[in-house]
């Protein structure tokens, strides 16, 4: 579809010469003899471009393109002027104008500069869209209690300058919460870092954290700038900490204290201005005791706590997550979205996600890609989650259930009742009484177990 184009001018001349010249150019023209016209058409159906003349009777072009930017902010538009001065291609440039071009016009150079305009907005289109796609991959999706919670302490930590520590299990979206943190806070424009200390060498860290001088040593064949120095007035996010050398450590906490150092190799002071977030799916208190983390920088660290919630804690949001991972996986994929059968989201819902929502989202795009029907059904969910391997001193993990997380026999009893009679129900499609006979139960004892254990019921299938 030919990209379009508004021009507003007074002189029937100027519209006649410069539609033509556009209308060549494959673009599809429209043309106002006045602001309130312009305004008009622009609410109607804004064009992808406006050429308008300053100086209009009634209207003139400044107070136009005030009133044009306030209805559309994003709109594009290029003054023309054959009384201009540098006072008045000021003004307009604030006011937002993209380009200022002088009367008489060359022919030549409005459609260079028409071309130029048109680069840029399209050029602005794609960056929206590609922020757009990335705010929604790193986008906290859920409204349970615990999520609700986690919010408000993003919401408090946000705009303030305090270095924050995030606790949470591997998986549970410690970078999600430490993005949410940076987009909240002054600092949104300006870099966000992620460095991830446990897949980083001992021997290349500090390199990787404070960059090096050319000949530092063997291999650095030119100067590199550290992560720290490329969060300069952003946020670095450290994620893993409690995995970093006690030599590290001490490094970090000179930097965090000092808010400056030297390359590896260098003798030239940096200084930076970088908000520090720090996370571990360790604890910390305890590394301290055995020695292996400063207690000196877990106080420096530590200044808001946040913990994440492991996804078992916050099942009613499942459905959510599901929902939301579909929708991303076939967008990045080019798939049509699948539907999940109430069978098969109440299997995703009854398993304990050792992985967290990295494992439920890799399971998602599994599923999307290996079920070659519209619907995933419940035998697909129970296929996958029953292939999982045991981890060592725990049931096999489709079930959830590890001995160390009961203080009873009674309460692992009930904890494995509770999996193993939703896992029949499942298999059943919830039908209580072929469950029942496959459990050789009679069917009014099925039902009280299911009120003591507090399963929850799907409709039957």
């Amino acid at each position: 579809m030919a990209e379009s184009i508004l021009i507003v001018d007074d002189e029937p001349a100027i519209l006649s010469s410069v539609s033509k010249i556009l209308e060549d150019e494959g673009y599809q023209v429209t043309l106002a003899k006045s602001g309130a016209e312009a305004l008009k058409l622009m609410a109607a159906d804004p064009p992808d471009l406006v050429l308008l003349d300053i100086w209009m009777p009634e209207l003139d072009g400044l107070e136009t393109l005030k009133r044009a930017k306030a209805q559309a902010p994003r709109l594009q538009i290029m003054m023309m002027s054959g009384h201009g001065s540098i006072e008045t291609a000021v003004k307009a440039i604030r006011l937002g104008a993209y380009d200022y071009i002088e009367k008489p016009l060359s022919l030549d150079n409005v459609t260079l500069r028409v071309r130029h305009a048109l680069d840029q907005r399209r050029l602005e289109e794609e960056n929206l869209t590609l922020r757009t796609k990335v705010e929604r991959r790193f986008e906290l999706v859920g409204t349970s209690p615990a999520m609700q919670k986690l919010r408000q302490l993003i919401a408090t930590a946000g705009p303030t300058t305090g270095r924050v520590l995030i606790a949470g299990e591997n998986g549970t979206g410690k970078e999600l919460v430490a993005r949410a943190i940076h987009v909240q806070s002054p600092r949104r424009d300006r870099p966000f870092v992620a460095v991830n200390c446990a897949a980083i060498p001992e021997t290349l860290i500090e390199s990787e954290l404070l960059g090096h001088e050319r000949g530092a040593f063997t291999g650095a064949t030119g100067q590199k700038r550290g992560q720290f120095e490329q969060a300069d007035g952003g946020t670095l996010f450290l994620d893993e900490i409690g995995d970093m050398s006690l030599s590290t450590q001490a490094k970090v906490l000179r930097v965090l204290q000092e808010q400056q150092f030297t390359r590896v190799g260098g003798n030239k002071l940096i200084k930076v201005d970088v908000r520090v977030i720090a996370a571990s799916n360790k604890n910390l208190l305890k590394e301290i005791e055995k020695g292996n983390f400063r207690e000196d920088l877990f106080y420096r660290l530590n200044v808001l706590p946040i913990e994440v919630p492991p996804l078992r804690e916050r099942r009613e949001d499942i459905p959510l997550l599901v929902t939301h991972f579909l929708h991303s996986h076939a967008e990045e994929q080019g798939l049509k979205v699948k539907e999940v059968a109430p069978a098969a989201l109440a299997a995703l819902q009854h398993y304990d996600w050792p992985g967290n929502i990295r494992e439920l989202r890799n399971l998602v795009e599994r599923l999307m890609i290996m079920v070659p029907g519209p619907v995933i059904e419940a035998s697909d969910i129970l296929g996958f989650l029953q292939g999982r391997p045991a981890a060592s001193g725990a049931a096999p993990a489709s079930s959830g259930l590890a001995w160390q997380a009961y203080d009873s026999l009674k309460d692992a009893r009930n904890a494995f009742e509770r999996d193993y009679i939703s896992r029949k129900l499942l298999e059943h499609n919830w039908n209580v009484s072929r469950t029942a006979e496959d459990l050789k139960l009679e069917r009014s004892h099925l039902h009280r177990k299911i009120k003591l254990l507090n399963i929850p019921l799907r409709p039957e299938s």
